[in-house]
């Protein structure tokens, strides 16, 4: 189970949102710096306790109407390999250290355990609070897509942190992730 110390971070996840968000493809650019706030998330568990798993919303005010960004991440003690293009920024963490923050598609212990998510095998925990399921969240797979989910194993295949999480049209696998307030 995550233990969230109540510490700070220097530079603040939002911070390293706001220097790396307008660099995405699908960020919705407004001509200004991005004005971040937290607007809800979720975390999961690594298994072996080495990689922090959130899920977290934030709203964008700097437009003429808010936008909203779901922005999976990983923090990890150490670099990972072969995912600098992945990397969101460092943060020193006032208990634990240095912490890498990634996109978190990127990383396979995300890509792991969001799949266990999606096929039952782990539950959401509160974004804020050690050691606390969250049962606002809920997952839920349909589509064509979700018939290979329900007999994945959990070894994540190669390429698997590249394809998107959400997709449109008729064959498409749609993930649906609702809850986890602020």
């Amino acid at each position: 189970m995550s233990i969230i110390h109540k510490t700070t971070l220097t530079p603040t996840k939002l911070e390293l949102l706001t220097a790396w968000l307008p660099a995405q493809p699908w960020y919705a650019a407004t001509g200004r710096a991005p004005e971040l706030s937290k607007a809800g998330g979720f975390r999961l568990d690594d298994p072996k306790g080495d990689v922090g798993i959130e899920f977290m919303v934030v709203q964008d005010a700097s437009g003429d109407r808010p936008a909203w960004y779901h922005v999976p991440m990983t923090y990890r003690a150490a670099p990972l390999d072969g995912a600098d293009r992945a990397l969101i920024g460092t943060t020193e963490h006032g208990v634990l250290g240095r912490r890498w923050v990634y996109d978190g598609p990127h990383d396979p212990v995300f890509v792991t355990q969001l799949l266990a998510l999606l096929q039952g095998r782990a539950e959401p925990q509160a974004q804020s609070v050690s050691h606390t399921p969250d049962p606002s969240v809920t997952a839920e797979v349909t589509g064509a897509g979700s018939d290979v989910l329900a007999g994945a194993g959990p070894d994540v295949p190669a390429g698997a942190a590249e394809a998107p999480a959400v997709a449109d049209g008729p064959d498409a696998t749609r993930l649906v992730v609702a809850g986890g307030g602020p």
